[in-house]
């Protein structure tokens, strides 16, 4: 039962720009898979806190693993979200 449980959707609204909507869709069907699709892939590397391996890493990833130190204080994920607003609020 608990199995069932955890592959459960709850259905969830957002408030999105619409242009941000528009850009999204088109990613969503360049790569194949459902608007939701991508906004749940998002919200789980949002929502997970585990280290990753090097040998789960891409080689460009791992090339560039220690050329660069930052703040203890670093909140990656308000950046990665904070990029991704810029990102589609300012592309034309």
């Amino acid at each position: 039962m608990e199995e069932i449980l955890r592959n459960m959707n709850t259905k969830l609204t957002l408030n999105v720009d619409d242009e941000v909507i528009r850009r999204a869709k088109l990613v969503a069907k360049r790569e194949g898979r459902s608007l939701s699709d991508l906004v749940e892939s998002y919200l789980k590397m949002l929502a997970d806190d585990r280290d990753y391996s090097a040998d789960e890493l891409s080689p460009r990833v791992r090339l560039l693993m220690g050329s660069f130190t930052l703040p203890a204080d670093f909140d990656y994920k308000k950046e990665l979200s904070e990029a991704i607003g810029r990102k589609h609020l300012n592309h034309d």
